[in-house]
Formats: C-alpha cells, structure tokens, sequence
C-alpha cells in the first residue's frame, strides 16, 4: 500500500520504520526536515515538504504529534493532510490527545468524503520500536476495518473502542492509571529504602504476588537505581493528565489522585526533571 507518516518523534520514527520494513511504500513528513532526511535515509521511502504532500496518493496516513494545537496544524490549511488525502482516504491520528479534537477531525474528514480514526497508543517507546504498542481506536467500523492490519505492523493489540473520541477517552483512563500506579510504587520502594531492606530483593518478592504490574516490573530496578532516561517524559505525562482533568470537569468524573499526582509531576519538573521519565516521581520522595 502507499502510506504516509506525519511527526517522527520517539514514537513516529520507529512506527513509520516498521511500515516500511513490511513492503509498504512510506512518505514522511516532519516538522524538521533533517529528522525526514535521516529517516529516509535509515528506512528508504521517501520524505515530503508538508503535510499535504505527504498524503497526496496514499491510502492510510498516519501521524503522531504533540497536542491538539499540532494536530490542527498538521491536518488543516491548505498544505494540511485533509486537503492532500484522496477522498475515501483513512486518516490516523496515534496522537494523545482531547477527544473533543478526535470528533471534530472526524467530522471535517466526513464532511470532505474522507474517514477518520483517533488512534492513541501505550507502550512507550521501547513498544514503539519493538512493535508490540497497545493501539486504542475511535471511528467507524468500515474504516477501522481498513486500517487495523497495517496498525498491527507496530501493535500487539488494535481494538476499537467505539465511535470517534472513545480512543482517546480509553488512553485517558489509562494515563489514569498509570499515574496512580507509579505514585505507589514510589511510595513503596521510598519506604523500602528508609526501612534499611533490600529494595531489589523486595521487588523480585512482591512482583510474585498480587502488587504486581507493568510499573513495576519494567521501572522498579531503574526506580532504585535513580535511572529515568527510559522515553515517555513527564512533560508529556503532565499534558496527558491535563487532558484527563479537563474531561473529567466535563463529564463529572472525579479524579482525586490524579489531580494530587499531576501536582507531584509539576515538583519534579521543578526540580529539574521535565525530559526524566515518569517513574521520576521517586525522586521526590528520596532526593535529600
């Protein structure tokens, strides 16, 4: 298929390499040009001065940006992909962002003739470049259908969630989550520490059990050890916890802990740890 990939940031990059690694013909596009020429020339395919002509032609186009603001930008105006997508064309958003952008993008792209899927991801970015991402979607089925096998070429799981805006409201319950785990296990190898046991030894135990979790098998170690340059950056973790505070005053959720944790967030950055990872927030709990 022709495809195309707009934003090759820590996720886009390695997503658009695994496309072109399956026999697909992929045009990227990014904002910096150099990272397109890079790449191109790591991947093959071919590379595109905007948007626009990034999807001219192709079937899918997928991009991974920012926020909502990038999304817009990307996809609007007269060098946007909405105007270079061919009509009956599928676009795929893997950015994590508002639902409220997921629903409007699909209904200018059905007002266009075009389809469009919110298709938020987890994994981080050793999923990303192992291709084993969590791919959550929002759209209509006939689309969904179209695009779910060349989602599969970076992704362990592709589901459809429901109509456009549930991918998004899906990656929103699980950065929910995910705060509310890390925050635990912070606690738990702080109190570790402080209680002079063997914190490694503590976590190879209680993994065994029922505290186990992703967290904690994958950052535990690196928690101890004071390592957080593992991809997924606080930075990002407090706009996607901005987004799940923001819906939640919609929608009448209430959200305690994650509005306690984004504020934990908000010290680390303080304290210098805006591109550390999410399992930061120990550092917290630890730093003298």
């Amino acid at each position: 298929m022709k495809l195309a990939f707009l934003g090759l940031g820590v996720m886009g990059y390695p997503m658009a390499g695994h496309l072109q690694k399956a026999g697909h013909s992929v045009t990227v596009y990014n904002r910096n040009a150099e990272k397109s020429t890079k790449w191109v020339a790591a991947h093959g395919g071919t590379s595109a001065a905007t948007p626009r002509e990034a999807a001219h032609g192709a079937d899918i186009v997928m991009m991974c940006v920012g926020n909502d603001n990038d999304v817009r930008s990307v996809i609007y105006g007269d060098d946007g992909a909405l105007a270079g997508l061919a009509a009956g064309a599928v676009l795929v958003d893997h950015t994590t962002a508002s639902a409220d952008v997921a629903r409007e993008v699909y209904t200018e792209a059905t007002k266009a003739g075009k389809h469009f899927i919110d298709a938020p991801v987890s994994g981080g970015q050793a999923g990303a470049e192992n291709g084993k991402l969590t791919v959550m979607c929002g759209g209509d089925q006939a689309a969904f259908d179209r695009v779910k096998d060349v989602l599969a070429l970076y992704a362990k799981a592709v589901t459809l969630m429901g109509a456009s805006g549930a991918g998004q409201l899906t990656k929103m319950v699980n950065q929910i989550c995910i705060a509310g785990l890390v925050q635990a296990l912070s606690e738990g190898l702080a109190f570790a520490q402080k209680a002079g046991i063997d914190a490694k030894l503590v976590l190879d135990v209680i993994s065994k059990g029922a505290a186990q979790s992703w967290q904690m098998e994958n950052r535990g170690s690196t928690m101890v050890d004071g390592k957080f340059d593992f991809g997924f950056a606080v930075d990002w973790m407090r706009k996607d916890l901005g987004i799940c505070l923001e819906e939640a005053k919609r929608n009448g959720a209430r959200l305690p802990v994650t509005a306690l944790v984004d504020q934990f967030y908000a010290d680390v950055q303080q304290m210098g740890g805006a591109r550390f990872d999410t399992s930061s927030l120990i550092k917290r709990l630890t730093q003298k």
